[in-house]
């Protein structure tokens, strides 16, 4: 009888480990983002920096960059439709909050997920967001964005 018990206590203690719905580790844990989509949805002048010093002047080329603007639109459901890193293909992204108070924008996953962007700033006007992935984020530097005719 203690060779099945202890067999028993075995084989639920890897069910559970094989079941768990867990977050990774480095995942942060997730709440309500600090906004809504409409704030991300328009026509916006986009540029970016690798160093703070740059920002003002990355600031001022996002808004001469109004005369092509990027558009981000609603999606189907409840995100918006953007590119990724590395992907001429636009996707529908949701914004997704941690409780630490940031807000990132990705795939359906955990926030602060790789493939995430978190988004620094965002007022009606001014955005400045940066890739989670810190290779992507060393090549594409954050990122400003001007909302055109503001």
């Amino acid at each position: 009888m203690g060779c099945a018990a202890a067999a028993a206590v075995t084989f639920l203690a890897a069910g559970c480990t094989l079941t768990s719905n867990d977050a990774p580790p480095s995942a942060s844990a997730a709440a309500p983002a600090a906004f809504a989509r409409e704030r991300l949805v328009g026509q916006w002048g986009v540029a970016s920096f690798h160093t703070d010093k740059d920002r003002q002047r990355t600031e001022r080329e996002a808004r001469a960059q109004c005369s092509q603007p990027y558009r981000i639109a609603k999606g189907p459901t409840d995100g918006v439709m953007m590119h990724v890193a590395d992907d001429p293909k636009i996707y529908e992204l949701r914004l997704k909050g941690d409780t630490s108070n940031r807000t990132f924008l990705g795939f359906e996953a955990p926030p602060g997920d790789p493939q995430d962007r978190e988004i620094l700033t965002a007022t009606d006007n001014l955005m400045t967001m940066r890739f989670v992935d810190p290779d992507a984020n060393r090549r594409y530097g954050t990122f400003v964005y001007v909302r055109c005719g503001a």
